[in-house]
């Protein structure tokens, strides 16, 4: 089968794709016919070599979340599983294929009106932005600000900070163009990456969801309000500076607050019953899996040059 793998880290130029033969589901896995498989921005992170320490090596293959058809089971898994269209976590790795394998306990059907293409671009991203809202405690009537807004993660958090009663939801975005289709969504308030968004913005937020970190993280502090927090659900910017602790200190009688959250310390079954609702949600039109573009698997060095380069609005979905 065809894969695409990580030969040089580093550039997009360091993908290539390989001849690999279709694996054999082990016990407790399915094998999956992929149609769509979703570009995430940690799959860029790991084909930076940004991760090389936490043991990811070259020859790895990108692509955490696939969508197919099942086609063949492993030991002790359910044999009428094969035939149906599905979403699966492929957890780090081994998504970029065109026939993945992934554990039955992170699979589940697909609705009828629901294409692969938004599956994938709903699976991860909105599982993550719902958790890490969570992870906030944000409440009915609080100011929200969504730092990265206009990927798969912030998308979502836009959306549902807005169905979920948010008083204002502001993002932050790179042009005017995706600050109006954030307002479609869901947004009330654009600011540029600055977190400048003139006199009508807030002054503060009592939440900050923050895909970007980087060394700039540590300026946001300065928008949370009183009793505010602050969650990282992303790093697409790298880590912030190893002092940026000192911020929180510095406002100390502000009792604001920061944590990091990863969709990695929550079970298999909370995350699988949130997607089971974002995709119903999505199949009645409730919430939008934004697609930005459909690309042939072949082609993952122009996806990855596309994230790398800023240009991509929600997530580019590879298609076998």
């Amino acid at each position: 089968m065809k894969a695409i793998s990580i030969q040089t880290f580093g550039s997009p130029d360091g993908l290539a794709i390989v001849d690999l033969p279709v694996p054999a589901p082990a016990a407790g896995q399915v094998l999956i016919a992929t149609e769509a498989v979703g570009v995430g921005g940690v799959d860029i992170v790991i084909r930076s070599g940004a991760l090389a320490a936490y043991g990811f090596k070259e020859g790895h293959i990108p692509g955490g979340e696939v969508a197919g058809t099942v086609t063949a089971v492993g030991d002790g898994v359910d044999a009428s599983w094969i035939g149906r269209r599905v979403w699966g976590s492929t957890g780090t790795g081994g998504g970029y294929v065109e026939q993945a394998v992934a554990p039955v306990e992170q699979i589940l059907p697909l609705p009828r009106d629901l294409s692969a293409a938004a599956s994938v671009t709903l699976g991860s991203s909105g599982a993550v932005a719902h958790f890490g809202l969570r992870h906030a405690h944000f409440a009915p009537g609080e100011t929200v600000l969504v730092r990265g807004a206009a990927g798969g993660i912030g998308i979502m958090a836009v959306q549902l900070a807005a169905h979920g009663g948010a008083a204002a939801v502001a993002v932050t975005t790179s042009s005017a163009e995706r600050g109006e289709r954030l307002r479609r969504l869901g947004a009330t308030h654009v600011l540029d990456r600055s977190c400048d968004g003139g006199e009508e913005a807030p002054a503060g937020y009592d939440v900050i969801i923050d895909v970007v970190a980087g060394e700039d993280m540590p300026l946001f502090f300065d928008r949370l309000n009183p009793n505010g927090r602050m969650v990282a659900v992303g790093a697409v910017a790298g880590r912030p500076p190893a002092d940026f602790g000192t911020k929180i200190m510095a406002a100390f009688q502000k009792s604001m607050s920061f944590a990091a959250f990863s969709a990695a310390t929550v079970t298999p079954a909370d995350l699988n019953a949130v997607r089971s609702e974002q995709f119903a949600a999505a199949s009645r039109g409730e919430i939008e899996a934004v697609v930005h573009e459909l690309l042939p698997l072949d082609e993952a060095v122009l996806a990855h040059q596309k994230m790398d380069a800023g240009e991509v609005f929600g997530r580019i979905v590879l298609t076998p």
